[in-house]
């Protein structure tokens, strides 16, 4: 069974009259509209005041209506929605009222001046018949209704009981599940489904009430305060999740710090290697080419001394023959008995003792964890590691260079 508040059309809308005088507020002096309200080309309302005193700041050289003097119109631009709104000669005065928006503000000062219902007067309406009240409570279907409803509605043909009995039967049943309270320092316990005893006479009937209210509101005051104790637990959970987030970053901010001076440290030492390595091909290659020019030299000597003894042994003139003869003889033999630099040995242009084994290192960097207890220690750690990289020479810890 639907049921409507009584009031609604009274409190119900308190949120919408709330909402409607947020639109009824001049964008100029934040208060509602005043008479007569002006609406703009761009379909934005203003005071005309407001229009005026707006219009009146971005044409200062306009004259003013009451002026003998006939002047051209002015322009300025909305504060809604900077949309420019030109003028005649008759300024804002030309503009068009807005009467709708008037009517509105009319309207909603005179519901707002309107009185509440008391507490008294607030009551549930039925929803199927409007002008019954919400007065009898139908046990078949669990839902209050109307007199109406169980004449000759959905409800003729369940069983029904008095609104108020059915009020003093629940609010019993919810003391049950209130813990025991004990009055005035004794152990006195009040068992809640016997106050409200229907045999009580008023008198009592009234005192059982006022107590059933006080446990009532001694439970609620309980139940509060077990709601700002699990609120405080929130709080407190809520700041360890932030100090996790904090000492996460702080971490990892470490950690890659750590990882950046290992891999300053294996750029520094492959630097190293790669330049030993380098020296060791250019002293190679300056020996291989100095022989090279060694052996270059005698070939051609040799080959030029080869040309002029066979040119010697075409001479025709045989004292001529016979005197360069003994000359290139000598210089043949001492040719022959030159001795160059031996040839490098085998195996010369070979690199490979510059081969690096990393497995070894490979295998201890894969063991890499974190280390439980550690945390405190950390800046310490940090700060030793800083002037060890500072102070400490590189060969300390690396192999023989070869």
């Amino acid at each position: 069974m639907n049921f409507a508040v009584g009031f609604k059309p009274l409190l119900g809308d308190a949120h919408s009259m709330d909402n409607l005088e947020k639109q009824l507020i001049c964008p100029i002096c934040l208060e509602m509209f005043s008479k007569p309200v002006v609406i703009l080309p761009c379909q934005h309302n203003l005071c005309r005041k407001c229009a005026n005193d707006v219009f009146q700041a971005s044409n200062p050289l306009w004259q003013s209506r009451g002026s003998t003097t006939v002047s051209s119109g002015g322009r300025f631009r909305c504060p809604s929605c900077r949309h420019e709104v030109v003028l005649d000669r008759h300024g804002v005065y030309g503009l068009q009222r807005n009467l709708l928006v008037e009517n509105i503000i009319d309207i909603y000062k005179q519901e707002s001046s309107r009185p509440l219902h008391s507490k008294a007067e607030q009551h549930l309406m039925c929803e199927e018949h409007e002008e019954e009240k919400i007065n009898i409570y139908c046990l078949s279907c669990e839902v209050p209704t109307c007199s109406l409803c169980k004449v000759f509605g959905a409800h003729k043909d369940c069983e029904v009981a008095p609104l108020p009995t059915i009020y003093k039967r629940q609010k019993r049943q919810y003391l049950t599940l209130l813990p025991r309270l004990e009055y005035s320092g004794t152990n006195t316990t009040y068992c809640s489904l016997d106050l409200l005893s229907s045999s009580d006479p008023p008198v009592l009937a009234s005192q059982n009430t006022k107590i059933i209210d006080s446990e009532l509101s001694d439970g609620i005051a309980m139940l509060v305060a077990g709601n700002d104790r699990v609120q405080a637990v929130i709080t407190q959970m809520e700041e360890v999740c932030q100090t996790i987030e904090d000492n996460s970053r702080r971490q990892k901010q470490l950690l890659n710090q750590r990882f950046e001076s290992l891999c300053s440290v294996l750029e520094e030492r492959k630097g190293e290697l790669l330049q030993a390595l380098a020296r060791e091909q250019e002293e190679k290659l300056q020996r291989v080419r100095g022989l090279i020019r060694q052996y270059g030299d005698h070939l051609e000597a040799s080959s030029k001394l080869v040309e002029s003894a066979i040119q010697s042994m075409e001479e025709p003139q045989m004292a001529l023959y016979l005197q360069q003869a003994k000359e290139l003889i000598n210089k043949v033999g001492a040719m022959s008995k030159v001795e160059l630099a031996g040839r490098p040995e085998p195996g010369y242009e070979s690199m490979e003792q510059f081969t690096v084994s990393v497995e070894h290192v490979a295998e201890m960097l894969r063991t890499i964890d974190f280390q439980p207890g550690a945390s405190g220690e950390e800046e310490d750690e940090e700060g030793a590691l800083d002037g060890d990289e500072g102070s400490a020479g590189p060969e300390e810890e690396r192999p023989d260079g070869p």
